[in-house]
């Protein structure tokens, strides 16, 4: 039931409760066993063994077991722990992972009140708050969390802070007489008050309407439980290729058991040389690889402002397609501004700077006169200082604001003209004060100055203020407000608002006696100052009017075109006004009127699916939307294929970051809550962190895709060495321990030098890639058959050239140019189209310290007797150095000729 619609009389009938008395103990009893506790619930709960042995159901890693439990049963004991080794590494790095991010509903239950003031047969007790039901008459007062939606029934100054709900850090004023005809979003409707918002000031009464998971928080609750994170592009690239891998690999031990058993050879050989074909192709090192890569890419992240809370996040930021964004903090600076201030009718001019620090040039160096020299600009500004309740502070963290973000605006624009707000202060004398009330709209202080002079400062709309006033303050004096005054005022108010400012009108007024204020008083206290104060906020004398905004981040700017460049579309979602969010998108280049689309929340709600599906793509703009708004919003860009990021930093947005490919906490302003929804934390809420990590993760990805290049290679080197042996009938010239090593040892290491790579250059001027893409492309994959084969053929010469003269040798001398071409091969894998000389063989210290160890581990191997017993080899004299060395460098050479070659085709 939409409770906003419904007057006070309809509420308390509606849930049969009395204003005077609240339910009955009894009455509150038994509403309490229909409705449950008014608590969050945990809906569903993975158990940690659950999520524990999920790690191994990763098809690649199930091949690993089998491979293990094989080498096992064959007695190859060495051989399976080291794949045990591989397995269960993998599977506690990602337990660890999942455990941590199992954690928001725990943040939600953070945000919940522990106790509430509840009127029950008459008199206020204080409760828990889970012991509330619907029909509960609570008290509210400044400083409470309001502990369930309430349906307000009294309200005197009462503003509550709702941006965990709205993501909008201004509080709302509330009045409770007010009824809505029709729908109107959440943070609109001024007769409610959500469980978890903050009474800033004030104090009323509701009705809890809604308890539990049936309240707004509630129903967050339910939509971030609800929502099942999917598997990563990566994971799912990754999976398609380990399947197509292990198919190719039983396909090809089939053929090769089949041909053996066709040439009549012994059933038990057959089987151990189908196994040794597995275990030279599978690459056993490539899970730890990319795991480990994954990790590096964190370590990198964090310099670029950006913590990554799931590993396999870091690559996904590299293939985002789409940016949804907050605008407020992300977008801005999250820093109400003064920007522009019009006095003397139509003087105007623009206040330089952005934010809370005080310092530095009061106006542009566009303006011609000096505003300070100005009398009517400086008693605007003196007026905001003075009819204001923010405080301008400075602490080792620099300058902050204490209370409403636009009265913080006003002060810092006057102490940057030199008027300083605790001056005014010893100056002036508060003698009353008129709040901010939703039907007059303004704000009024009498102040007695030191000459014992009563003057009142008021601020409000400037089309009501205007309304009161009769005089208007000019450099010449105070004369009689004109129509046509009034007319240029409203103008220049109207352009104001155009640019989607928060406008405030200003004025004072002198020579009232000490009864006017009197009456006021009581007035107000009655509820109607506006009747009863006839001499206060009548006969104003106008100043000029002042307009804020929050303003958009200097970087974030140049962030945007450079994620148009990557191909990235940037689309803001708000709960700020449309008009504003418009303006700020505009100022970004983030909006352009002749083709996109700007929605509001209820013009979203009066869409359907079909009709929404039309225009989603043309929509750049999404303002003054709820949480299920935004949710809907990043579930249809998923289901039209797209890798979608949103980013958030209220209770509100939890749901969305949750669903999105890649969700982005903010790490400043953020709630908990949506912290741990999130993949990622963003540590200074800055846009342009985030397109710095889009830059990290295709780096990381195209690393990734270089080391699995350079992984399969090698692996299909060693296919190709024992298939083609055993097709023309030559002994196995690897052993299943050799090719063990070379797959986690001698490959996985200088693999993981390959993570480190610097990014290529134009890495931001790449369309992103498809999420369908496979991370092994049929071009991709001709060049690793090709290189395989190449080194495949390197070996078995070498082993030819020995074979028949020292059997034992001939395997040495295979395994170690085997081993030789690899790690020369590892500098092809660097670039698929720049030569290695132009990238520099000493660019990357991590690849030849990773090279210079495998040729040392490789020479110890060959030489030293215990290490010849462990790997079957013998001891080498230095022609056969030089034989080895000779077939070691042809891939290198091979593949430079084919870079040079796709070069010149390019050019022609």
């Amino acid at each position: 039931m939409n409770w906003y619609t419904k007057s006070i009389d309809e509420s308390l009938k509606g849930l049969k409760t009395n204003k005077e008395k609240g339910l009955s103990e009894a009455e509150a009893t038994e509403r309490l066993q229909k409705t449950g506790y008014n608590q969050l619930i945990q809906e569903k709960q993975t158990s940690p063994w659950v999520l524990f042995f999920h790690q191994f159901t990763d098809f690649m890693i199930i091949v690993l077991i089998g491979a293990c439990i094989v080498s096992a049963l064959l007695g190859e004991w060495i051989e399976a722990a080291a794949i045990l080794a591989v397995v269960l590494f993998n599977g506690i790095m990602g337990f660890v992972q999942e455990f941590k991010a199992e954690k928001a509903l725990a943040a939600l239950k953070k945000l919940t009140a522990p106790t509430a003031k509840i009127l029950r047969d008459g008199e206020i007790h204080v409760l828990p708050a889970s012991n509330i039901v619907p029909g509960d008459i609570i008290v509210i007062e400044t400083g409470d969390i309001i502990p369930a939606d309430l349906r307000l029934i009294d309200s005197q100054r009462l503003t509550i802070e709702e941006a965990s709900l709205t993501g909008e850090s201004v509080p709302i004023s509330k009045k409770a007489e007010i009824t809505y005809e029709k729908d109107v979003p959440l943070g609109d409707q001024k007769n409610m008050a959500f469980m978890s918002t903050v009474v800033t000031s004030g104090k009323g009464t509701g009705i809890a309407v809604n308890t539990g998971m049936l309240t707004e928080l509630g129903k967050i609750a339910h939509m971030v439980q609800s929502v099942e994170k999917e598997t990563t592009p990566l994971q799912k690239r990754l999976e398609r290729f380990g399947k197509c891998l292990v198919y190719a690999c039983l396909a090809i031990c089939f053929i090769v058991f089949v041909i053996g058993i066709m040439r009549r050879e012994s059933f038990i050989d057959m089987f151990l040389t189908a196994v040794a074909l597995a275990v030279s192709a599978i690459p056993e090192g490539l899970p730890i690889v990319v795991t480990i890569t994954l990790a590096l890419g964190v370590q990198q992240m964090v310099k670029r402002h950006a913590l990554i809370r799931r590993l396999p996040s870091v690559e996904t930021l590299g293939c985002v397609q789409i940016i949804c964004s907050d605008k407020t903090g992300t977008l801005t600076q999250n820093e109400m501004t003064v920007t522009r201030i019009a006095a003397n009718i139509d003087k105007c001019f623009e206040v330089a700077g952005v934010g809370y620090t005080p310092e530095g040039q009061f106006y542009q160096e566009t303006t011609l006169v000096d505003p300070c020299q100005d009398n009517a600009i400086m008693l605007l500004l003196k007026t905001g200082s003075l009819c204001n309740n923010a405080r301008l502070y400075k602490n080792e963290e620099g300058w902050r604001m204490m209370g409403d973000p636009t009265e913080g605006a006003l002060i810092v624009a006057a102490r940057k003209a030199g008027i300083l707000q605790e001056q005014l202060l010893n100056d002036y004398k508060l003698i009353e004060e008129f709040p901010f009330d939703s039907e007059r709209k303004m704000m009024t202080v009498v102040y007695q100055d030191e000459g014992n002079e009563r003057i009142s400062f008021t601020k409000g709309a400037p089309d009501i203020l205007l309304g009161l006033c009769k005089y208007i303050h000019t450099n010449d004096g105070v004369r009689e407000l004109t129509r046509q005054d009034r007319d240029s005022i409203l103008k220049t108010n109207e352009i104001f608002a155009s640019q989607a400012l928060r406008v405030l009108g200003f004025g004072y007024r002198k020579e009232f006696s000490r009864g006017d204020a009197e009456g006021a008083e009581k007035g107000d206290k009655a509820g109607s100052l506006a009747n009863a104060s006839p001499d206060i906020e009548t006969e104003i004398i106008f100043v000029g009017i002042a307009g804020m905004i929050d303003p958009p981040r200097e970087e974030v700017k140049q962030a945007i075109h450079e994620c148009k460049t990557a191909g990235i579309k940037t689309v803001m979602i708000t709960g700020d006004h449309k008009i504003t969010a418009v303006a700020i998108a505009k100022e970004l280049d983030a909006f352009d009127e002749t083709k996109d689309i700007a929605l509001s929340g209820a013009e979203l709600d009066a869409l359907s699916d079909l009709e929404f599906s039309k225009i989603v793509d043309s929509v750049r703009v999404y303002a003054r939307v709820s949480p299920a708004n935004k949710l809907r919003v990043v579930t249809e860009l998923k289901a039209r294929g797209l890798t979608v990021a949103m980013t958030g930093d209220g209770v509100n947005d939890a749901p969305a970051v949750k669903e999105a490919d890649i969700g982005i906490a903010m790490g400043i302003t953020g709630t908990d809550v949506t912290k741990e929804a999130s993949d990622m934390v963003l540590s200074d809420d800055n846009f342009s962190s985030i397109v710095a990590a889009v830059k990290e993760g295709r780096r990381i990805y195209a690393n990734i895709k270089k080391a699995i290049h350079f992984l399969l290679s090698c692996n299909m080197g060693e296919v190709i060495v024992i298939f083609v042996a055993m097709l023309i009938g030559l002994p196995l010239p690897l052993l299943p321990l050799q090719i063990l090593w070379m797959n986690l040892v001698t490959d996985g290491f200088p693999a993981l030098a390959l993570a480190v790579e610097k990014e290529e250059a134009g890495i931001m001027k790449q369309l992103p890639r498809s999420p369908k893409e496979d991370i092994v492309t049929s071009q991709l994959a001709m060049l690793i058959v090709i290189e395989g084969i190449f080194m495949g053929i390197c070996a078995l010469a070498a082993y030819i050239i020995y074979i028949h003269s020292n059997p034992e040798k001939a395997v040495t001398v295979a395994f170690t140019v085997l081993v030789l071409c690899q790690k020369i091969h590892l500098f092809n894998c660097r670039s698929l189209t720049i030569s290695t000389f132009k990238i520099g063989l000493f660019t990357n210290w991590w690849l030849v310290l990773s090279v210079l160890f495998i040729l040392l581990t490789q020479v110890a191997i060959v030489h030293i007797p215990c290490l010849q017993i462990i790997f079957k080899t013998v001891s080498l004299t230095l022609q056969d150095w030089g034989i080895i060395a000779g077939f070691s460098i042809l891939p290198l050479v091979g593949m430079e000729i084919y870079k040079f070659a796709r070069c010149v085709c390019k050019r022609s």
